[in-house]
């Protein structure tokens, strides 16, 4: 490993190299991880913010400046709570479930590109690691309802099962877009090819499926059924208490916020804005066009009532996963025909190379592509339409039915 950039800088103080190299990947590692852990903070008061608006309420506002002290306020009330592990609970599990719940969501920050110069690891299957890792949270909810020996925690484990199984299939199919668009599963290759033309304008339902996809994963409404508070009290976390609860609580919030960052960089050119590379910009942009998807998000999450499992499930299986397999069939197969008619950036070997493609030579795929999604969307809008129509019917005549039977004294 060549000693270079910081670590050059440290060893010219007279430390060995090798202890320079370790030194500087330390100091590396704590300040990629302390990104999230500073962001989660500053998010649990802008989502309560949020939230506040949306319903007509002022929200946090007597703890320091506009509130901003809150999150300490209850981050120490969190810290002085009695600790309870209840008595037929799987201690060893029991106790761990929050810290994996939490690291599963900071390790994927390690594959972010936060600039052009500034990445944790650019992984050549950042893509799979990202999958992989993101998992593991739901590894963490399950252990939790299971280790708890608690009715309710295990109801909320079974609808994780249900949940990870079902809406990982369109998350996966969701993200073979960008990186068959981008030849690549490094994070910051697929940033680099969109440099010409970023990938929500060539596939927009990709990025919608993604979004639905990640929300569904999270547990956030209106998917929420893994707490449901209404049918399992609060579900995998009901036993929890203190900062085991609050390690639960953070990672909700940082995995939401970690969702509009990997949209922002897998659809949206991550920190890339045409003219604008210097890194607290490149900073500022991501930051941006991360806080969109997340107000997005947060709008979704107050205004749309919770599902019922069965409709989860339908909606995923007769909805998402068909879409998102047909989207990657045309998108392959088009992309197929593009690249033989020559209208797509190639490099000298003949392959496809996007990072090469200005803004001109990508408008005619870009077109094309998006037009192939625009069609394969009509028939879902109309769809969706007739349903509609037919709930709406049929509610009528439920009403129309009692009505009658009112005025008739039945």
């Amino acid at each position: 490993m060549d000693c270079t950039g910081l670590c050059e800088v440290i060893a010219q103080s007279g430390l060995d190299v090798g202890l320079a190299q370790f030194l500087s990947l330390l100091l590396a590692v704590v300040a990629v991880s302390g990104v999230p852990l500073v962001t989660v903070i500053f998010l649990i008061w802008v989502e309560r913010k949020i939230a506040a608006r949306i319903q007509d309420r002022i929200g946090p506002n007597r703890v320091g400046p506009f509130g901003l002290v809150q999150t300490f306020a209850d981050l120490l009330k969190l810290l002085v709570k009695e600790d309870i592990t209840p008595t037929a609970a799987d201690r060893l599990l029991y106790n761990v479930a929050p810290l994996i719940s939490f690291a599963s969501v900071a390790l994927i920050w390690a594959i972010v590109p936060y600039t052009p110069y500034h990445f944790g690891a650019d992984l050549e299957i950042g893509a799979l690691y990202f999958v992989a890792v993101a998992s593991l949270g739901t590894l963490a909810i399950m252990t939790a309802g299971w280790a708890s020996n608690n009715k309710y925690a295990l109801l909320g484990a079974f609808r994780v099962v249900a949940l990870l199984v079902s809406y990982e299939i369109p998350l996966v199919f969701a993200l073979m877009v960008p990186v068959l668009l981008a030849g690549s599963m490094s994070m910051l290759d697929i940033v680099y090819a969109q440099g010409g033309m970023w990938f929500v304008f060539m596939s927009p339902l990709a990025m919608l499926l993604f979004f639905i996809s990640s929300q569904a994963e999270t547990g956030r409404a209106p998917f929420d059924l893994i707490e449901a508070e209404s049918e399992l009290v609060a579900g995998f976390n009901i036993e929890y208490s203190g900062m085991k609860f609050g390690m639960f609580f953070a990672a909700e919030f940082l995995h939401v916020f970690t969702n509009g960052v990997l949209i922002a960089v897998l659809f949206m050119g991550g920190w890339f804005f045409p003219g604008w590379q210097e890194p607290l910009i490149a900073f500022f942009w991501l930051g941006v066009k991360a806080s969109l998807v997340y107000f997005v998000s947060l709008w979704i999450r107050n205004t749309v009532p919770r599902f019922r499992i069965d409709q989860v499930m339908k909606f995923n299986w007769f909805f998402l996963v068909p879409i998102s397999i047909v989207n990657v069939l045309v998108l392959s197969f088009l992309v197929m025909v593009l690249k033989e008619i020559g209208l797509v950036p190639l490099d000298e070997a003949g392959n496809m190379a996007l990072q090469t493609g200005t803004f001109v030579e990508m408008l005619p795929m870009t077109i094309v592509l998006l037009l192939s999604n625009v069609l394969i969307c009509i028939p879902i809008i109309n769809r969706l339409r007739r349903s509609g129509n037919e709930s709406r019917a049929e509610l009528e005549a439920r009403a129309a039915s009692r009505a009658v039977a009112g005025a008739t004294g039945d």
